[in-house]
């Protein structure tokens, strides 16, 4: 496995995220080393589901929405759910960090729902995507060629269909930022 110390990801979530869409993306990313910053609309702990119905467990963000500065990440991962992204595609803040990183060039990782935060914040367009079936024609609709697989890279975009794509999308996520620090002049 990569070594990702430097590697600095960024997760925005609130209530309703899709459990296993957060917390195994990111215990993949942590036992890679990389540093993990998750950013929400408060600093109160928010709630996972399972199943979009059954409440899973808790965690309590580092930071508010606006207090994330983009330039201090390399990626962004956008966990599902459908609560969660339709609450944050709602937040102003929320859709330009998401605009901010697409404007930088920098990973975006989005899986299930997660993908109407990239339609809100309109970075689809001539994109190969896939996503959770009921968010696909929200991202035609946005321009974007939608495909049904279990990950997709498109330069800087990852997105991915449901829970049971995580290690491909994990796979995706941890190799798109091997490959991005690889490129990074040393100091």
């Amino acid at each position: 496995m990569a070594d990702l110390s430097l590697a600095r990801v960024l997760i925005l979530a609130t209530d309703g995220f899709e459990n296993d869409e957060l917390f195994k993306p990111r215990q993949a990313l942590l036992d890679a080393g990389a540093k993990i910053t998750l950013a929400s609309i408060k600093t109160d702990p928010i709630q996972g589901v399972v199943n979009d119905s059954k409440p899973a467990d808790t965690i309590t963000p580092d930071l508010t929405l606006d207090q994330v500065d983009t330039d201090d990440y390399d990626m962004l991962l956008l966990p599902g759910g459908v609560g969660n992204p339709d609450k944050l595609r709602i937040e102003d803040r929320a859709v330009e960090i998401v605009t901010e990183f697409f404007e930088d060039d920098k990973i975006i990782a989005a899986i299930c729902h997660a993908p109407w935060l990239l339609v809100e914040a309109d970075v689809v367009d001539g994109r190969r995507v896939t996503s959770w079936p009921s968010v696909r024609t929200d991202l035609e609709n946005a321009g974007a060629d939608v495909v049904d697989e279990e990950v997709v890279v498109d330069g800087n975009l990852i997105t991915s269909r449901k829970p049971d794509d995580i290690p491909a999308f994990n796979r995706a996520i941890l190799a798109a930022l091997e490959e991005e620090l690889a490129d990074e002049p040393v100091d």
